[in-house]
């Protein structure tokens, strides 16, 4: 690819300067810049690209994109004859420059995007599943991993930046690929790091509390979330799959209505898409799906009302993508629980042990209601843990705290990624919701002593709640970073007090 045949896909404000050096790469960071990359300066967040031009062009790149006029005047004084466009929009460019340079893979991939506050991973993993069932290849992009048409890989961000997108996108399409499944978070939205994607089926899982440290507000949350569907910024999708227990889909489903796409609606007991007479058991879930398109029966490994919902997002989603209802039944029953979400962890102790990554006030509650449905046959307690994040949303703390204490016996505060801040400082921040619940609780600021704690504290027939972290395998604090894994801590300490088995 020359630049002019990149230069032609980029919608642009202003131009200079031609070659006919061939383009070898898109790139964002000036340290990844190579001989014939283009490099894209654009304002971010936290920096700003443009400062990096002088570096990307010493380390030999063949034009330079940029969003400030500033730096697009400089670059005509100063490097006359250098290939240059000054765009608006310098996330969109990159999502344009992306595209073309990898031949455009989202002509290919037909698009599902999940967005939400909680229950994105699940639904994205059950999404994927299902179609892989049906026999299609994928590429999933998402918080845990990404997959590559069956390859899987660490995950670096929830939604990367377009460029790393179109990236994986592409190489699944050479490895066969015809869907992506992607989550989508707020902070992609607004910043538009999906730009360029046609999603044809987006999903809405839910909004409760969270990210206010970036949004400010829940109604900018809200309207981040709002993007995916009402074809303002980003294309409207053919079907809109949105969860009926929420009060915002409504609004959502309106907004995607004008903006021409199909509304489907999924829940327990209502909805389009719904689960009726659900039965729940620590195996998992069965039910009777009730849909537009005919009944079937579901049964399913995943435990709990909230992955009920999860799976029949997914489900709509999936019957969207052209699976049949049969197709749909048969593969539930084989979809497998996903690391880090309602994760056993098993050493053959006589009470239960739960990894979640439940890091909201509203995942908490979910997570011990789900919990206390478990112990009712056994007449058990239920025991929690949790922390807080570090430099991230303040106010949520103590509302965690009250939540984790409504839903729990016993709960221990402890750390959760504290980076920057002084881990006490938060547990203090969290404790008057513990006090205001009532709730037993302890606070034990390193996290494996407060695991080893309340794993200790466990009789036959409770449930111990280990959340926050998940699926995540190390622990921020503020001068390193540490290996940590829930689950693996948690066996350790199992073994430790006698008990044998694996997870």
């Amino acid at each position: 690819m020359t630049w002019k045949e990149l230069a032609d896909e980029i919608t642009s404000v202003g131009s200079a300067g031609a070659s006919q050096e061939s383009v070898t790469g898109i790139e964002y960071d000036s340290r990844r810049v190579k001989r014939g990359s283009v490099f894209v300066a654009m304002r971010g967040g936290t920096t700003d690209g443009n400062r990096y031009v002088e570096k990307a062009i010493a380390a030999g790149a063949a034009g330079i994109i940029t969003d400030s006029a500033e730096t697009f005047d400089h670059l005509l004084v100063y490097r006359p004859g250098l290939p240059v466009l000054e765009v608006e929009h310098g996330r969109r460019a990159l999502a344009e420059a992306a595209a073309a340079f990898y031949g455009h893979p989202e002509r290919t991939l037909a698009a599902t995007g999940i967005t939400g506050t909680n229950g994105k991973t699940t639904t994205s993993f059950l999404t994927e599943a299902l179609l892989n069932a049906a026999s299609r290849k994928t590429v999933l992009v998402g918080t845990i991993e990404y997959h590559i048409a069956g390859e899987v890989r660490p995950s670096l961000h929830t939604t990367p930046e377009s460029r790393d997108l179109f990236e994986l996108m592409a190489e699944g399409v050479r490895r066969g690929a015809t869907e992506l499944v992607t989550e989508v978070s707020s902070h992609a939205l607004e910043q538009q790091r999906a730009a360029g994607i046609p999603f044809d089926v987006t999903v809405f899982t839910n909004l409760t509390r969270d990210h206010l440290d970036y949004h400010g507000t829940m109604e900018k949350y809200f309207a981040a979330k709002r993007l995916l569907f009402d074809g303002s910024v980003y294309p409207a999708p053919r079907v809109a799959v949105l969860n009926a227990h929420d009060p915002h889909s409504e609004e959502l489903g309106r907004a995607a209505g004008r903006a021409g796409a199909e509304v489907r609606t999924y829940g327990i007991d209502r909805g389009d898409w719904r689960a009726i007479g659900h039965k729940l058991t620590p195996a998992g879930a069965a039910f009777s799906l009730q849909a537009p398109v005919g009944t079937a029966q579901i049964q399913s490994r995943l435990a709990g009302e909230v992955n009920i919902l999860n799976l029949l997002a997914a489900i709509a989603a999936a019957h969207a993508r052209g699976m049949s209802l049969d197709q749909i039944a048969e593969a539930s029953s084989q979809l497998q629980p996903v690391p880090g979400r309602f994760e056993p962890v098993d050493a053959g102790q006589p009470f239960t042990v739960i990894v979640d990554y439940a890091h909201t006030d509203d995942a908490l509650r979910n997570l011990t209601q789900l919990a206390r449905q478990l112990t009712r046959s056994s007449g058990g307690q239920v025991l929690t843990l949790f922390g807080c994040g570090g430099d991230r949303d303040r106010t949520k703390r103590p509302k965690m705290g009250q939540a984790a204490g409504e839903g729990s016996d016993l709960v221990i505060a402890t750390s959760d990624n504290p980076r920057s801040e002084d881990p006490a400082a938060i547990l203090r921040e969290i404790e008057p919701g513990l006090k205001a619940s009532g709730v037993s609780y302890r606070i034990e600021p390193d996290r494996a002593a407060a695991m080893e704690m309340i794993l200790r504290a466990a009789a036959t027939g409770d449930v111990v709640l280990i959340a926050g972290k998940g699926h995540e395998k190390e622990q921020i604090l503020a001068d390193r970073t540490i290996p940590f894994d829930d689950a693996q801590t948690a066996l350790s300490i199992l073994h430790k007090m006698g008990y044998g088995g694996g997870r």
